[in-house]
């Protein structure tokens, strides 16, 4: 008779600390998301393009995209590496940027020094107008 409630008192605690753990396994989680994410230099995310921008503005953004090389390495948009991958660059308070590069080695280096690829691509589009 003295085993049931010992019994009982072990389901609960049992429950409980399934339950806690179940909620260490989500906090672990979450900021792992959020490393993910985090800003570049100069402040704001590069984002994959299909994901962060609808289809009509990714299109009219290609349309009068102004170069036809990656600023990052140079090579030609859509070449020997495969189609151009397009990130949208997004900065609080500002209008998103479309940014093309040719493979996917050159999103990180654009991450490290936004501007400077940033000013290339509006040298490019100055000198088209």
């Amino acid at each position: 008779m003295k085993l049931r409630p010992l019994l009982s008192l072990a389901v609960v605690l049992s429950a409980v600390l399934g339950l806690a753990v179940g909620c260490a396994k989500t906090e672990v989680a979450t900021p792992a998301k959020t490393t993910a994410l985090a800003p570049a230099a100069g402040g704001g995310q590069l984002l994959e393009a299909k994901a962060a921008a609808t289809p009509e503005w990714l299109a009219k953004e290609v349309a009068a995209y102004p170069l036809t090389t990656c600023t990052v390495s140079g090579d030609k948009l859509g070449g020997g590496m495969g189609p151009a991958l397009d990130y949208v660059w997004r900065v609080a308070g500002q209008p998103d940027r479309l940014v093309r590069f040719c493979c996917g080695d050159c999103p990180p280096d654009f991450r490290k020094d936004p501007a400077k690829y940033l000013a290339m691509i509006d040298a490019a589009k100055a000198g088209k107008k």
